[in-house]
């Protein structure tokens, strides 16, 4: 499996200077690039607009003590396509040297933290090795999700054949740069129904589209309304970190929203959208006029019939409040998780350190069998045996028992009548979009909004993007795919906001998603629908390994523990277009992935 994990780097000393004075400023951007406002119309045009206060964003009046600079190698320390950590002494930096050219940025993803040294480098750009998002190593900016941020840019020189880095030092603790956004050049009042753009929907693809708008100098109104009371939040960890709070996982913050001119209104349901009025009507009767929409309201769950329906105690968690409530109640108590689905998995990893008990219900023989395959959902469902979680497989509710209102057995179809103090319900999701049924907007037999490659629905001017659609897929010949991936609602929110304001651009990225339990991570990209093989390399006993998803003669996807990293050199790979035979990963050498993904 020789090529797949990055070798460890030496650690680097490095040579100190504190500047004794101010040096050059930079006259770019903080992007590195020149300001996206030189391309202006008129205020008040749907498209890019001036900001007057644009040119302070681009002139830093940082003092020489904001900066450090450190001698960290000799040039010929590094070869070509070789990256280093190196430290600064106030913080480290990421050295790359690629076309014998050196550049500095960052070394962490903003995302979640992920050591960009050991990603892949690929074509100027570097690939986060844990969840596949993807930075310009000459900017810094963010080309491919997940997150919101971007990395910062720090000066290198080579003198007398030392490398040099010049870096701010608040960049360097903070490891993430926002790109500079425009801001709202109209005066407007809050309860005025009429937006240019409304976002339906909170989550990645309205708050990415939002950003972008800004970051692209849009200057008209933006208005993103959601069902939820809280701020943006980063939903993923739900499942994962049940205790934790609202504030600790939200994606922005309300000073955030308010200094760029993004207004959310929260616990605001639409009932109702008349795309020849452009007005969206929303539950307390308020109505708001838009010249551009985006729906991106996520996915609900899908109901189960049993009896018991008024027991308490019973989640589809959907909130902080949900989790935390879940968590408190399995304490030391009987918990009993309804569906394999990754969000029930997740929690039933995530109780076994809480509850007396964990009991999972699923209706399949395995585990995950679908997505991952027979050989691979054993080897996860061996993983929660192992840490005490009781499968009945075969299996559905029957009926939900209370005890003055409150939940204490779950009776299986079988017969079999299980302790609980709380239920959680993973059993799968569909599309929130029953309030667009008189719409006019299209949708297939299931309610997914079917979207182009744009994002543009079948109504002008109207866009969709996140859980709710289907749209072509490139990696498989355009294929109609509905892809519910946290990382694939962001591209979503940005090519639709792209394509609002007049820069024709299309969805092409890898699905890239990713599931932790019980400390271990598993990753996977591609796109596996319809799979009829599977290659693995490794050790599935030890959770070592690396599957590849055939279709044919042809590699479709690729899942991974403890291989890092492999996937995101897959993706990389997927994402230049070239096709990966089912023979090439069934010698069990993947060195030619490391050649493959960087040419």
């Amino acid at each position: 499996m020789g090529g797949c994990l990055s070798k460890p780097k030496p650690e680097v000393k490095v040579e100190l200077t504190l500047l004794d004075k101010e040096k050059e400023a930079d006259v770019m951007s903080p992007n590195g690039k020149a300001s996206p406002f030189s391309d202006s119309r008129p205020n008040g045009a749907l498209g890019h607009g001036s900001d007057e206060d644009a040119s302070a964003t681009f002139r830093p009046s940082h003092k020489p003590r904001d900066y450090v600079e450190a001698t960290v190698c000799h040039v010929k320390d590094l070869e070509n396509g070789q990256m280093r950590e190196v430290d600064l002494g106030t913080g480290r930096a990421l050295l790359i040297k690629e076309h014998g050219e050196f550049s500095a940025i960052g070394h962490k993803c903003p995302h979640y933290g992920a050591p960009l040294v050991k990603g892949v480098l690929s074509k100027g750009r570097i690939r986060c090795p844990w969840h596949g998002a993807c930075f310009d190593i000459a900017t810094g900016d963010i080309e491919d999700f997940p997150g919101l941020d971007s990395l910062p840019i720090f000066q290198v020189r080579v003198e007398k054949d030392r490398v040099i880095i010049r870096a701010n030092k608040q960049a360097l603790q903070t490891q993430r740069r926002t790109q500079a956004m425009s801001k709202c050049s109209a005066v407007i009042n809050s309860s005025t129904g009429f937006s240019h753009v409304l976002i339906i929907g909170a989550g990645p693809a309205g708050l990415v589209c939002a950003e972008t708008l800004r970051q692209e100098g849009f200057t008209d109104r933006i208005v993103m309304v959601t069902m939820d009371k809280h701020l943006p939040f980063d939903r993923p960890k739900l499942s994962k970190s049940l205790e934790s709070t609202a504030e600790q996982l939200r994606l922005r913050s309300a000073e955030f929203l308010q200094t760029h001119d993004i207004e959310l209104l929260t616990e605001k349901e639409v009932v109702s959208v008349d795309v020849k009025a452009k007005t969206v009507t929303f539950q307390d009767g308020f109505k708001m006029e838009y010249r551009k929409l985006l729906i991106a309201t996520g996915s609900k769950p899908k109901p189960l019939n049993y009896i018991g329906k008024d027991v308490e105690n019973v989640f589809h968690p959907r909130n902080p409040e949900d989790a935390n409530s879940i968590a408190r109640l399995a304490n030391n108590k009987n918990a009993v998780i309804v569906g394999t689905s990754f969000i029930g998995m997740e929690v039933a990893a995530a109780l076994t350190d809480k509850a007396h008990s964990v009991s999972v219900i699923g209706r399949e023989v395995i585990p995950f069998r679908k997505v991952f395959g027979e050989k691979v959902g054993k080897a996860i469902m061996k993983l929660f045996e192992t840490n005490r979680v009781k499968f009945y497989m075969l299996n559905e509710v029957s009926e939900m028992r209370g005890h003055h209102g409150q939940l204490k057995e779950v009776v299986l179809k079988s017969g079999k009548v299980l302790r609980a103090d709380v239920c959680v319900i993973g059993a799968g999701s569909g599309p929130a979009t029953a309030f667009l049924k008189q719409s006019g907007v299209h949708m297939d037999s299931k309610g997914f909004i079917t979207v182009t490659k744009t994002m543009q629905t079948n109504v002008e001017g109207v866009f969709a993007g996140g859980d709710v659609v289907t749209f072509p897929l490139s990696l498989r010949n355009n294929k109609k795919a509905n892809i519910p991936h946290w990382q694939m609602a962001h591209v979503h929110g940005r090519v639709a906001a792209l394509n609002m304001i007049g820069r024709p651009t299309e969805v092409k990225t890898v699905p890239y998603f990713w599931s932790a339990m019980f400390g271990k991570s598993i990753r996977y990209a591609g796109y596996g629908d319809g799979f009829d093989d599977v290659v693995i390399q490794g050790d599935l006993d030890d959770l070592k390994f690396v599957a590849f998803y055939t279709k044919s003669e042809e590699v479709v996807a690729v899942a991974s523990m403890n291989y890092d990293p492999i996937v995101s050199r897959v993706a990389e790979v997927f994402g230049s277009g070239k096709t990966i035979r089912k023979r090439d990963v069934e010698t069990g050498d993947m060195s030619w992935l490391i050649d493959k993904g960087s040419q």
